[in-house]
């Protein structure tokens, strides 16, 4: 029996794939669903946005602009301050599986480490705006 090899990230052709991929899963997560497919009204213009945002983390190429802490606290204000760590805990777990599944290299490391960082600021940031209402 032939083994695939997985190869790393590259490129944005492979950073759509995996964004794709991995929000067709937490579009269909019970605990994430609910919110996301509440919050994300146009999902090809979220699923764009997500690319350049990673693009711009692992490739390094200036495309995303926006401010990640002001958005997820918005999209916490839209689900009524509903937003736990329990759900940054599925969202990173299914992040890590995506990939694993997908990419094995350099990129894909620096990618679960970035989300992992990450996770910790956004939930930090939306804990810190709901004690301040």
């Amino acid at each position: 029996m032939t083994q695939v090899t997985q190869k790393d990230i590259q490129d944005r052709g492979d950073i759509f794939k995996l964004i794709s991929i991995f929000y067709s899963k937490v579009r269909a997560e019970e605990h994430l669903g609910p919110i996301f497919n509440t919050v994300i009204k146009d999902w090809d213009t979220h699923i764009e946005r997500l690319t350049d945002f990673w693009e711009t983390n692992l490739l390094f190429t200036p495309k995303f602009k926006g401010n990640p802490i002001k958005a997820h606290q918005e999209a916490d204000k839209k689900v009524g301050h509903t937003i736990t760590n329990l759900h940054f805990g599925i969202w990173l777990r299914l992040w890590i599986n995506t990939i694993d599944e997908l990419y094995k290299g350099n990129l894909a490391t620096l990618a679960k480490n970035r989300a992992r960082k990450m996770g910790t600021t956004l939930f930090i940031k939306i804990f810190e705006n709901k004690t301040a209402q």
